[in-house]
C-alpha cells in the first residue's frame, strides 16, 4: 500500500507527507506534469494533490487527472463528488438547488435579453460574481440599474476578466494599509498590472453568462464551516471596512459560542447528500436569522483554522482538541480502505 503525492509547497501535500513519515507509511513523490504521470503511480493505491484555482498547470489537468484515475479504482483526494464543481459557482448553483440545499438566491443567464429583463424587475443591490475566483474576487455589489446593464453588456460582449488586476492591487494596497500585507505583496501586485501571471492570460475573459446571487443586507460576519469525513470546525470572518465581503478579510473570530450551530449541522448534511469527503462552506444568515449557503469548496487556506479550539462530530458533540484537518484526509482515505481490503 503506497501512497502518491504531488507535492507543492505551501499546499495540503506539507502535512500528508509528515503524516506517511510518522505513521511509517510508504510514500512517493510524483509530478501530475510529466506525460508519464500515470506510469509513475505504478504500485501506489492512493494519490492525492491539493490542487489550486490560481495555478495555471493546475486549472489545465487537475481535475481530468482525478476523475480520470478515479475510473481506474485510485484511491484520490480531492474525490470527484468534493471537486468537480471547484472554482465554479455556477456549477455550485446547480448543485445546491438540485439537493435542495438552503442557498441564497442565485441566478444564471445565458441570454443577454433574459439577463436585462430579469434586471429590470430587481430591487437593488444585488452581487453580481464570475462563476470562479476565490476570497471574494470576481464579486461586486451592483447597486443600480445602470451598472447591472454595463455588466450585462460586458459578459455578452467582449467578456470580463476572469483575474481583476486593478482590484488585486487595491484589495492588497487596502491589506498593506491594515498591516495584513507587506510591501513587497503590494509591489508585486502592481507589477502584474503590467505584466500578468500565467494562469491569468490562459483564464482570459468570461463571456456568455452572467450570475447573479441576491444581496442578503445586514450581515456584520460569515460563517465559515469546513465538514472532513465526519467532523467540522468552524470560523466567523467579519466583514471588510466599508465592505459587504468577508471572505478574504482575514478578520476572524475563533469562539465556537459565536457559530451558529445550524449552520454546522447544515454542512454535515449537504456533504452526506453529495458523498462529499471534504468541502468547506460560506455561510450568511438571511433577515429571518436563517444560514443560507453562498458557496462552497473542497480547498481552503490552511493557517487560518490552526488556531481553532477544537471541532464537532457528526452528532454535534464538540471536542476542544487541537486537530491538522490535513491529517484528517489522509487518514479517512486510508481508513476507507482499509476497510474493503
Amino acid at each position: 500500500m503506497k501512497v502518491a503525492i504531488h507535492h507543492r509547497e505551501g499546499s495540503f501535500s506539507d502535512a500528508w507527507i509528515l503524516y506517511c513519515q510518522k505513521h511509517g507509511i510508504q510514500f512517493k513523490l510524483v509530478n501530475a506534469y510529466d506525460s508519464d504521470f500515470i506510469s509513475q503511480l505504478e504500485g501506489c493505491a492512493f494519490f492525492l494533490w491539493h490542487h489550486h484555482h490560481a495555478h495555471s498547470q493546475d486549472i489545465l489537468s487537475a481535475k481530468r487527472i482525478l476523475f480520470a484515475l478515479e475510473h481506474a479504482n485510485v484511491n484520490v483526494f480531492p474525490d470527484y463528488n468534493s471537486a468537480w464543481h471547484f472554482d465554479d459557482k455556477v456549477a455550485q448553483k446547480y448543485l445546491l438547488e438540485a439537493i435542495g440545499a438552503p442557498i441564497v438566491p442565485s441566478f444564471v443567464f445565458y441570454s443577454k435579453k433574459e439577463a436585462n429583463e430579469w434586471m429590470s424587475s430587481q430591487e437593488f443591490p444585488v452581487v453580481f460574481k464570475l462563476a470562479g475566483g476565490a476570497g471574494a474576487s470576481n464579486v461586486k455589489l451592483v447597486r443600480n440599474q445602470k451598472d447591472a446593464k454595463n455588466l450585462i453588456s460586458k459578459a455578452f460582449g467582449r467578456g470580463i476578466p476572469r483575474f481583476d488586476r486593478l482590484g488585486n492591487f487595491k484589495e492588497r494596497l487596502s491589506k498593506y494599509k491594515s498591516g495584513q500585507a507587506n510591501l513587497l505583496s503590494v509591489m508585486r501586485s502592481l507589477g502584474r498590472l503590467f505584466i500578468p501571471k500565467e494562469h491569468v492570460k490562459l483564464q482570459g475573459r468570461d463571456k456568455g453568462y452572467i450570475y447573479f446571487q441576491k444581496f442578503i443586507p445586514n450581515n456584520k460576519s460569515d460563517t465559515r464551516v469546513i465538514v472532513v469525513g465526519d467532523r467540522a470546525f468552524a470560523i466567523k470572518r467579519l466583514v471588510r471596512d466599508g465592505d459587504f465581503r468577508a471572505s478574504g478579510s482575514g478578520k476572524i473570530e475563533y469562539d465556537r459560542s459565536s457559530i451558529d450551530l445550524r449552520a454546522v449541522e447544515i454542512a454535515f448534511e449537504t456533504s452526506k447528500a453529495l458523498r462529499a469527503s471534504c468541502l468547506s462552506y460560506d455561510f450568511v444568515n438571511d433577515k429571518n436569522g436563517n444560514p443560507l449557503i453562498v458557496e462552497i469548496s473542497y480547498g481552503f487556506s490552511i493557517s487560518a483554522y490552526f488556531d481553532c479550539p477544537g471541532y464537532w462530530d457528526s452528532e454535534l458533540n464538540w471536542h476542544g482538541d487541537k486537530f491538522d484537518a490535513r491529517e484528517w484526509m489522509i487518514d479517512d482515505l486510508l481508513k476507507e480502505y482499509n476497510k474493503y481490503n
